[in-house]
């Protein structure tokens, strides 16, 4: 599908961010003799459930996943690709969840970095809040994309990802993620 190269170079992108984030960051917090502790994220088999089956009238990929030590940091990341139809134009829809807790000071950078509203002939970009949760919303008029994403339990980054649908698909493909569940899972 389309948006399997695109969210697997969000993907990438986004882990080599959080590399490079770790790497240029000094180690003002720790003294020379301390050991680097590297939180544990979730195994990658833990998030798959909650990537949603597809809606009606929708196909998808298989979920994916993995988790990966870098080092000194640990990324864990799922996917999964839905479309609608088999037109070369048809809506598309990338969800990612990405596992943050090894970088603390990624998700406090990142989520201030979301304080931007602008709009205009183009399209939109505006911080929303759902349901106490911080997140960012992208809508470019041209081949209507738009992008969603959400902190969720100051660890993970859901992003919703969609082409060739109105800016309120966002929020509908949101309503089929469990929340709640992906908040409890350690």
């Amino acid at each position: 599908m389309n948006t399997r190269n695109f969210c697997g170079r969000s993907l990438s992108a986004l882990a080599l961010l959080l590399g490079v984030l770790l790497v240029g960051a000094p180690a003002n917090t720790r003294g020379q003799d301390e050991p680097l502790l590297i939180p544990d994220v979730v195994d990658y088999t833990k998030l798959l459930p909650i990537l949603p089956e597809p809606r009606e009238g929708w196909t998808a990929d298989k979920p994916e996943g993995s988790t990966e030590d870098l080092g000194e940091m640990k990324i864990t990341n799922v996917h999964r690709d839905y479309q609608q139809g088999g037109a070369t134009d048809a809506p598309t829809t990338a969800i990612s969840i990405l596992d943050s807790a090894s970088n603390p000071e990624y998700v406090d950078s990142t989520t201030a970095a979301w304080d931007t509203n602008v709009s205009d002939e183009e399209g939109y970009t505006k911080t929303v809040t759902i349901d106490g949760m911080p997140g960012f919303e992208t809508f470019e008029n041209d081949g209507r994309h738009g992008t969603l994403w959400l902190m969720v339990a100051k660890r993970y980054f859901l992003q919703i990802e969609t082409s060739n649908q109105d800016p309120k698909e966002l929020r509908e493909w949101l309503k089929l993620i469990d929340l709640k569940k992906l908040a409890e899972i350690k």
